[in-house]
């Protein structure tokens, strides 16, 4: 019986039935082809999970898992999981912090905490790379610049920040509260609790329901798609054609009726005792000049022309309606903790779903612009998947990826990151069939970052 840790609770997998508590002598049997479970818990309250193959590579993956409960994870999935470990790497992850599903406040520290913790029991990792997705494709935008780990992949992640994420959620929602639903009241910010969100997602989604048997109505859900940045690709091998307005508007519809704004507007609250408030603000914003910016601007042009509406008054509308000011505590905070700076210090790729309905693609835009801005470019490649929904990555996609983050780290260049490229790679692991197809996503429509007093 060899010693593998010291004071650390490990269950040895592939159904192996020892397990042994916290507090325990150390040892374990470590049969040849499994792993060994680890877990512990941080000094803030946040629990940690690790799995190490019996083969280690000397790699360590450090996984931040998405919004969501705070249950510590280590994979983005078990197919992915499963691949890594079979390649020699260990995995680890922490639940974050004991509060707000909104997690950015501690989520950084408690994932460097976790590896650090991981390091006393099995020895330091000759390399980490952070992988994060969604939220935690957020988590792992902020640790890459934090110089203390050697490469990051995001997956699906809230690259543009918390602040934009806030914004444009809350610029679809007023589109929707003003134009499909004046006669009610709809309370769209600064939520004092879980109820008051999901309440106001349920009447925002059925407002849209009752909206899209008219022309109108359909007009004016595409406005709202465009402000939440909506992809108008739900279901099918492809997405409608350019010109298919009625086809882009019904599939933008689908995702609404599926219950997008109620995710978002019932997540609301968690970022909002987050943050101490609302970061979002549209008192004064000129719907119009946002609109330019939306790459289905002749969608909604044709959809009100058929409509036989004036756009121009119902934008208008949204303007002398928006009184939401910005509150300088809460937008502080998201912008400190929850907005990437592009200061990298470590090698990231950066993967995205190209329909994805939660945290749209044209964020990859607003991110490759922020890490220019600090002239890290270098640093940062990004790839794209021809698939629908939020994270829906194979795990030939995940590996390949990490992989070519990897080869970059031990290299001091990138290798080639093409689509074609990637979906060699991945095909090789004989995994599953990768999707990387060559993409420019367009720009994210969302008011500025920084505006001043009100």
């Amino acid at each position: 019986m060899r010693r593998l840790w010291k004071g650390s609770a490990a269950v040895l997998s592939a159904g192996t039935a020892l397990v042994l508590a916290a507090g325990s002598a150390p040892g374990a049997v470590r049969a040849a082809g499994t792993a060994v479970h680890y877990t512990g818990t941080l000094a803030d309250g946040s629990t940690w999970v690790a799995d190490v193959p019996a083969r280690w590579n000397g790699r360590l993956v450090l996984f931040s898992h998405g919004f969501g409960p705070l249950v510590a994870a280590d994979r983005p999935s078990e197919a992915a999981g499963q691949a890594l470990l079979d390649r020699g790497y260990a995995l680890a992850g922490s639940s974050y912090a004991p509060g707000s599903l909104w997690a950015l406040g501690s989520a950084v520290g408690d994932q460097l905490g976790t590896r650090d913790a991981l390091a006393a029991i099995i020895g330091r990792p000759r390399l980490t790379i952070a992988l994060g997705q969604s939220m935690g494709g957020l988590v792992s935008a902020k640790i890459a610049e934090t110089g203390r780990v050697d490469g990051a992949l995001n997956a699906c992640g809230i690259v543009a920040g918390g602040v934009d994420l806030d914004n444009y959620q809350l610029d679809a929602g007023h589109t929707v509260a003003t134009l499909l639903a004046p006669g009610q009241t709809i309370k769209l910010t600064d939520y004092a609790n879980a109820g008051e969100g999901a309440l106001a997602g349920a009447q925002l989604t059925q407002a849209v329901k009752d909206a899209q048997a008219t022309p109108a109505g359909r007009a004016r859900i595409a406005l709202a798609a465009a402000f939440h940045n909506l992809p108008s690709w739900n279901s099918g091998d492809a997405p409608p054609a350019r010109h298919d307005y009625a086809g882009r508007q019904l599939q933008q519809y689908q995702w609404f009726a599926a219950g997008v704004l109620s995710f978002t507007f019932g997540a609301r609250p968690s970022i909002n005792a987050a943050s101490g408030g609302d970061s979002a603000w549209n008192k004064g914003l000129d719907h119009a000049r946002l609109l330019r910016t939306s790459a289905n601007l002749d969608e909604i042009k044709a959809l009100y022309r058929d409509a036989g509406l004036n756009l121009h008054d119902d934008l208008a509308r949204l303007d002398a309606a928006a009184s939401k000011q910005v509150e300088p505590g809460p937008l502080a905070w998201m912008t400190r903790t929850s907005q990437p700076t592009g200061r990298l210090k470590a090698p990231t790729l950066s993967i995205h779903t190209i329909a994805d309905q939660l945290v749209p693609v044209e964020q990859e835009n607003e991110y490759a612009a922020t890490v220019r801005a600090a002239g890290r470019s270098s640093l940062l490649r990004q790839a794209y998947v021809r698939r629908i929904g939020h994270c829906n990555f194979s795990a030939s996609e995940y590996v390949a990826s990490l992989q070519a983050v990897e080869a970059r780290i031990k290299a001091g260049h990138w290798p080639s990151t093409t689509a074609a490229a990637l979906n060699k790679s991945a095909s090789a692991l004989s995994l599953d069939t990768p999707a990387f197809v060559p993409y420019k996503p367009s720009r994210l429509v969302v008011q500025a970052p920084h505006p001043g007093p009100q």
